[in-house]
């Protein structure tokens, strides 16, 4: 991307966006390692965010909920209390309903729900879907359905590998 002061043939606009902890309603205890990216979303008691997170507008995180590096939350999801989210897990919105990006359609976008005492594992790709609690998302896995049985889950897509009981 050129500077505008170094443009030959015309001039640009630059549209510049507030960076770092804008408009956030956080809970008490809260640990936010910098630089992160939140906006517009609700933080519950106890919550651990780690470096290079971005968590989007109309999120919601429960209490003692653990966030590592370099994840991206976006609009529309819920993250129940006493969860873990690895690093680079990718929360994802649209599904291409139309056969591409919504692009800025929100009117197409899905939520995400995510239950208590759930673990993503790193890289994970969470699709709209909602995930009941007691369950363990493995490293690497794409969760593209509702996951309605605690259990451990693995794979592309992501498959029921063991049932768990929770109390």
């Amino acid at each position: 991307m050129q500077d505008s002061t170094t443009a030959d043939s015309a001039e640009l606009t630059v549209r510049t966006l507030p960076v770092g902890i804008v408009n956030v309603r956080f809970g008490q205890n809260v640990t936010v390692v910098k630089p992160c990216n939140i906006y517009g979303c609700a933080i519950g008691d106890d919550v651990f965010i780690g470096p290079f997170v971005e968590i989007q507008k109309e999120v919601s995180i429960g209490d003692r909920t653990r966030i590592q590096s370099h994840t991206f939350i976006c609009e529309l999801v819920t993250i129940g209390h006493d969860c873990f989210i690895g690093h680079g897990v990718m929360f994802i919105n649209d599904r291409f309903a139309k056969g591409g990006p919504a692009k800025g359609d929100k009117t197409l976008w899905c939520r995400t729900s995510l239950g208590n005492n759930v673990s993503i594992g790193s890289n994970a790709t969470i699709m709209p879907v909602s995930i009941c609690d007691g369950v363990v998302v493995g490293a690497g896995a794409v969760v593209t359905r509702d996951l309605s049985v605690p259990g451990v889950y693995a794979g592309n897509p992501a498959r029921l590998l063991r049932r768990l009981k929770i109390n």
